[in-house]
């Protein structure tokens, strides 16, 4: 499986003008998919054009869209020889019942805690739809 990440190009301008901060503020991770999300780096910019695109709360999903569900914790930057690096613990789901499935998932400075201010940073595409079920878990490296 090829895994693909993109930034939204708004996301550069939202962290000059301090409205994204990732080492201080919550950024929430959105497992979504395709059939209803089509991710636009171009245009997207902001949390409530994810609307009704986050995976449903059920089966050992926790959404992270209003920042109640899955954050990014213990998160670190760093910069070596003209490298800079951003990381966090890995975010993971524990499936129950049928499980959920997801394509792609979306990373969300959810700091105004509200969708409409919430900025986009990036995206990952899994290249196909991944799914978690039965006691398995979805884990985002």
């Amino acid at each position: 499986m090829v895994v693909t990440a993109f930034w939204y190009a708004n996301s550069f301008e939202q962290m000059l003008d301090k409205k994204i901060d990732y080492l201080t503020h919550d950024i929430a991770v959105q497992l979504t998919d395709t059939s209803p999300y089509v991710p636009n780096q171009d245009t997207h910019v902001f949390g409530s054009e994810l609307t009704a695109t986050e995976v449903s709360e059920a089966n050992g999903y926790l959404q992270g869209a209003d920042g109640t569900g899955e954050l990014l914790l213990s998160k670190a930057h760093s910069n070596t020889t003209n490298v800079s690096g951003l990381d966090a613990a890995d975010p993971a789901w524990t499936a129950t019942g049928a499980g959920f499935s997801a394509r792609i998932v979306v990373f969300v400075d959810v700091d105004t805690a509200s969708a409409a201010t919430n900025p986009l940073m990036t995206w990952m595409d899994f290249g196909q739809t991944e799914t978690a079920s039965g006691g398995g878990t979805f884990t985002i490296v």
